[in-house]
């Protein structure tokens, strides 16, 4: 389900770059849509799913199902009440947001109208965050259960509304960016009522109720306020690079964008589904004290990340260029375009590994309901990023060197490197990761196949300009043939040293493979 939530969200940015490009009006629609997007993470489904989940599967784990019940009523009723007054606060308060966000659209030359544009935006879109939080309460309840087909095929349906309005809708608009606004609405009304009936089927439909003084609510608040903080590095992060971005030419913000959602696409795949089906397996682990499992879980996602983030990382930098041009190319989407987007995507590419591995680490931390250290570790990787864009991106843009905008994407491939290191050291201090031995020989056939999967990519990929002047249909093999060559070579040298399914079992839990 999140692999097609990701191909049609892939589908979705074809089409915003076929008929929009990296245009005054994407810049202004991005910043719209990231700053719901930032808050959903702060207030609900990033902080919030990483609070809640540990402590309602506790609850189902020792409590009766009444108390449950209560738990999910109280909740929702708790944070749709918070969440309906932050919605109209930030409704009213989009001249200010934006202003925030993305100062540099106020400093547009005489004539452009950005910042209009992303305020009138931002008042259809923030609703969305209302919409989209109480589906992420949803979510949570329905993948403690283990139902995580619903809750992973919402997306889906944000992206079909999206490309239905922008290919559909925003042409018949004297303000196209209008419509796409009111596409992320409509898509969050409908992502919240898909979830409804999943949760009436397994006796979870609740009715909210006001409750911030309920026991269980307020353990949730006590772990939520940290885990805003350790959930968000990611978040800032992409803020802080908005706000630099919005200061430098017109179109980076939109190369930032498009560049971040390639890497986003095996991320989201596997860095994100599997953190996403491991929290509530280890919040139940953690809760029955089950200690080999818990550390044999963690073992298991790391080795299964790092066996797809490692070639995924060397494809995306090398093939940089070639995917933007199949993927994005044509219409309002220019060769100039390509060009400043492979830069970016290339300095993403170089932190996947790293930005993964955080997906799955940090749920080691919440099932166990520390969301402190997370925290510490996510302020030293911020502290490291914003000095990094100061003592090295700021100059690059005033020295007028071409693509300022990568050195912020490499930014935040190094602040995530820091952050799984400091995670991955914290796990084995506090003796919930076991010492394992034979990972470093399973590193080093992961090296070896991703060193022979770049020799490949680097004798057989044309040069760019090739890939510009071919048609879309010939693009489009020549990528596919070259991937699949890719793959096979990858995973033949991780057969010809060694690696087997058998590599992939939980040590704790002998009858669990992957």
């Amino acid at each position: 389900m999140t692999l097609l939530s990701r191909i049609l969200g892939l589908v979705r940015d074809v089409v915003f770059a076929r008929l929009f490009g990296a245009s005054p009006l994407m810049d202004a629609f991005f910043v719209a849509f990231k700053i719901p997007n930032i808050f959903r993470r702060w207030s609900a489904e990033g902080a919030f799913s990483q609070a809640f989940v540990p402590v309602f599967a506790d609850y189902d784990q020792n409590r009766s199902r009444e108390d449950v019940r209560e738990l999910a009523e109280r909740v929702t009723g708790t944070l749709g009440g918070a969440l309906l007054v932050f919605t109209a606060i930030g409704i009213l308060a989009a001249p200010l947001l934006i202003l925030g966000f993305a100062p540099g659209f106020s400093a547009d030359a005489a004539g452009s109208d950005r910042f209009d544009l992303s305020v009138d935006m931002l008042r259809l879109t923030f609703p969305y965050l209302f919409f989209v939080s109480l589906g992420a309460l949803a979510g949570g309840i329905l993948n403690t259960y283990h139902r995580f087909g619903v809750p992973a095929f919402s997306p889906v349906l944000l992206n079909v509304v999206m490309i239905v309005f922008a290919a559909g809708v925003a042409p018949y608009y004297e303000r196209p960016g209008m419509a796409l606004a009111a596409g992320v609405f409509a898509a969050g009304v409908i992502q919240l009522a898909f979830m409804l009936p999943a949760l009436r089927r397994i006796g979870m439909l609740p009715r909210p109720r006001w409750g911030p003084a309920h026991e269980g609510v307020r353990r949730i608040m006590r772990l939520m306020l940290p885990a805003v903080f350790g959930s968000s590095v990611a978040q800032v992060s992409i803020l802080l690079d908005t706000l630099i971005a919005s200061f430098l030419v017109t179109g980076s913000i939109s190369w930032l964008y498009y560049s971040d959602r390639l890497m986003e696409f095996p991320l989201g795949v596997f860095g994100i589904a599997l953190a996403t089906v491991i929290l509530p397996n280890l919040s139940r682990q953690h809760a029955s004290a089950s200690r080999e499992q818990f550390a044999a879980t963690l073992g298991w996602a790391i080795r299964l990340v790092i066996l797809i983030s490692a070639p995924a990382s060397v494809g995306l930098a090398l093939l940089a260029g070639p995917m933007l041009a199949t993927i994005f190319f044509g219409g309002a989407f220019t060769a100039a375009d390509v060009d400043m987007a492979a830069w970016s995507l290339t300095a993403y590419a170089a932190g996947l590994v790293a930005l993964t591995l955080v997906k799955v680490l940090a749920p080691g931390y919440f099932a166990r309901q520390d969301t402190r250290t997370p925290v510490r570790v996510g302020l030293i990787a911020l502290g490291f990023n914003m000095g990094f864009n100061l003592l090295v991106v700021a100059p690059w843009a005033m020295a007028g060197l071409p693509a300022p905008h990568a050195g912020l994407a490499l930014s935040t491939s190094l602040s995530g490197f820091l952050n799984a290191v400091l995670l991955y050291r914290g796990l084995r201090s506090a003796g919930v990761l076991d010492r394992d031995p034979t990972l470093g020989r399973y590193l080093l056939q992961v090296f070896a196949g991703s060193a022979a999967m770049a020799a490949l990519l680097v004798a057989v990929t044309p040069p760019l300009g090739r890939w510009l002047a071919a048609d879309v249909w010939l693009r489009a093999g020549w990528l596919t043939a070259i991937i699949a060559a890719a793959a096979v070579v990858y995973f033949a040298v991780l057969f010809a040293t060694g690696v087997r399914r058998s590599t992939f079992r939980m040590v704790g839990h002998p009858q669990e493979r992957g």
